[in-house]
């Protein structure tokens, strides 16, 4: 998005440093800053429109380091998952660690820093409006837009803080005011989703079912977080009852989308997770990220730590699959999820083994989505060489298994300074998403053949053999290999489900691992479980069997009712006081 508004913000600068000539003699304008009268003209609208999009990745405010608040999620909707650990070694970064074992505390600076991402973007899309109402020189045409894509993003970094958060405030533009600190001291006492719907809904009935410039949203996207938005609100998380009203809204909204927009599905699943297929037929809404040799400002920072320890990227370790979910890619004969019993028994892996020691590969059938998601021994990584235990930082504190979904391929590595970052987007919003939703909609209105339908649209794509890792022979020298022409990675067996579904609880536990193998490692899986309300009963299934593996597990525990949320920072509750107390109080669960 920074690279689409480049000319943009260019002249702005330029506009505006001619304009602050003009001052009186004796005033002296402060260096490097607009004022709000400056910004109230079409040139400062859009500026500020580029700031607001500047957040949406969650990166770059000051003092932050950046995987503290990005959007892809990877601390807290997978290492606080049964997908992945922490990984990298005990000692690095000990507020990931907490958050993993469910020592949830107000005073983590990793949910202070998240906090603050969100709530600085809904500042920014707050200016844009408010800045808007002042500007003179904007068509009416131009400004519906504006107010559409701001509205749009104000609802998407609320949604990010609802997902989080049990208890947060919701500010629009007319209590906002960037020049009084106190504006944005609101109560969160009340429920926030509908707020968040409103924006959406807003934002779907004017913005255009195509955008000129890659990164704005559409009719369609905003389309879609509307249903995602129901989607959460689609169970009662203490209870795990359905909520079949709110559903069944959802269900319009994404029956029109899969039968309506201009989307389809990628041939191949790899094809959503390659820099040369951003924005494919696929995508709804991306995260963009761009680099040159020149600058790498608008890379995705966010995921710099979780790449292999070895070369070319050497560093950092972080965000391991753990052995539960590589167990869930494991498939009967017949190429079916085993649904019930799929961690009865492990995948074999590396652990203790150097990188040429001899090992005897898994021979028993495997979903091909595996070798997309998770690195692991004896399989070529992305074409760069065949993963091995020199991968791994610290095997015996976090396993042997590496992600893979966010890294850039050969041919888009290197570009800039850094190795480890790339133009590889965040693929936020996507047709098997939608397609995955619906069916879960579908199970709970008692439509289950539907539901079957939509699921096996997904495993057909999963099974195309065009998309299988390919078998590869280790070289002489470790980062040599050969191709073997025709033959796959390994025992790879899907297909879809032909029998009639007729029992809504399998038909629900179908869909729901199929969401899982689908979308691992992408930053979702923690708040499924939340909104489904079976958190509780599946991380301390997770837990009890890790903590035989990973020792620092071994005595984490989820509680019911308190464990699904995250407490508000301590922080920003200080932060909050007006006339004497603050506006903001602790979740009761934390209290």
């Amino acid at each position: 998005m920074k690279r689409i508004y480049l000319k943009i913000a260019t002249a702005i600068v330029l506009g505006l440093s001619i304009t602050s000539c003009q001052e009186e003699f004796l005033e002296t304008v402060p260096q490097g800053q607009f004022s709000t009268v400056d910004l109230a003209n079409a040139q400062g609208v859009e500026g500020l429109l580029l700031g607001a999009y500047a957040m949406i990745d969650g990166y770059g405010l000051d003092g932050q380091s950046g995987w503290n608040g990005t959007i892809d999620n990877w601390v807290y909707g997978g290492v606080v998952s049964d997908d992945a650990y922490k990984g990298t070694d005990a000692g690095d970064q000990p507020e990931q660690s907490f958050l993993e074992a469910f020592d949830f505390q107000p005073t983590n600076l990793h949910l202070r820093n998240k906090w603050r991402a969100v709530y600085k973007g809904v500042a920014r899309a707050n200016d844009v409006l408010n800045t808007l109402k002042k500007a003179e020189d904007v068509s009416e045409e131009r400004s519906a837009q504006i107010i559409a894509e701001a509205r749009f993003l104000r609802g998407f970094f609320h949604m990010e803080a609802r997902k989080m958060w049990r208890r947060v405030p919701y500010i629009d533009d007319s209590t906002f005011d960037l020049i009084d600190l106190e504006s944005s001291k609101v109560p969160n006492d009340r429920e926030i989703w509908p707020d968040i719907e409103a924006d959406f809904e807003a934002a779907m009935n004017t913005l255009p079912e195509s955008q000129a410039d890659v990164g704005r949203p559409t009719k369609w996207a905003a389309q879609a977080f509307l249903a995602k938005a129901k989607m959460f609100q689609g169970w009662d998380q203490s209870t795990g009852e359905a909520n079949t009203t709110v559903l069944a809204e959802a269900k319009t909204l994404l029956d029109d989308i899969l039968n309506n927009g201009p989307f389809s599905l990628t041939s191949t699943f790899e094809e959503n997770f390659l820099v040369g297929r951003r924005n494919n037929e696929e995508s709804i809404f991306e995260i963009q990220f761009s680099i040159s040799s020149a600058t790498t400002a608008a890379a995705n920072e966010g995921t710099t730590l979780n790449y292999p320890y070895t070369d070319p990227w050497g560093c950092c370790g972080f965000y391991q699959p753990s052995q539960n979910l590589v167990n869930a890619y494991k498939t009967s004969e017949d190429g079916l999820p085993l649904l019930d019993t799929f961690n009865d028994s492990d995948v074999p892996n590396d652990q203790g083994l150097a990188w040429n020691d001899p090992f005897q590969p898994y021979e028993g059938p495997l979903d091909p989505r595996l070798d997309h998601t998770v690195g692991r021994r004896d399989v070529l990584y992305k074409g760069y060489k065949i993963h091995g235990s020199d991968f791994i930082r610290d095997q015996n504190y976090a396993g042997p298994y590496s992600p893979i979904k966010h890294v850039a391929e050969p041919e888009f590595f290197g570009i800039g300074s850094n190795p480890r970052l790339s133009a590889n987007n965040y693929r936020i919003m996507r047709l098997d998403m939608v397609i995955l939703w619906l069916a879960e909609a579908e199970v709970e209105l008692g439509n289950l053949e539907r539901a079957r339908e939509l699921v096996n649209m997904i495993r057909s794509r999963a099974a195309n053999p065009d998309g299988f890792v390919p078998k590869a022979i280790q070289g002489a020298e470790r980062n040599d290999y050969t191709i073997v022409e025709g033959e796959p990675a390994a025992n790879y067996v899907i297909s879809t489900y032909d029998m009639p579904w007729t029992d809504q609880d399998v038909a629900r536990k179908a869909v729901r691992m199929e969401t899982r193998l689908e979308f691992a490692m992408e930053g979702h899986r923690f708040f499924d479980l939340q909104r489904w309300g079976i958190a509780a009963e599946t991380m301390n299934e997770y837990l009890n069997e890790e903590g035989t593996k990973r020792t620092y597990l071994s005595n984490a525990s989820f509680t019911k009712g308190v464990h699904e949320y995250f407490p508000v920072p301590l922080e920003a509750i200080e932060r909050s006081f007006r006339d004497g107390s603050p506006t903001l109080v602790q979740d009761p669960a934390f209290d």
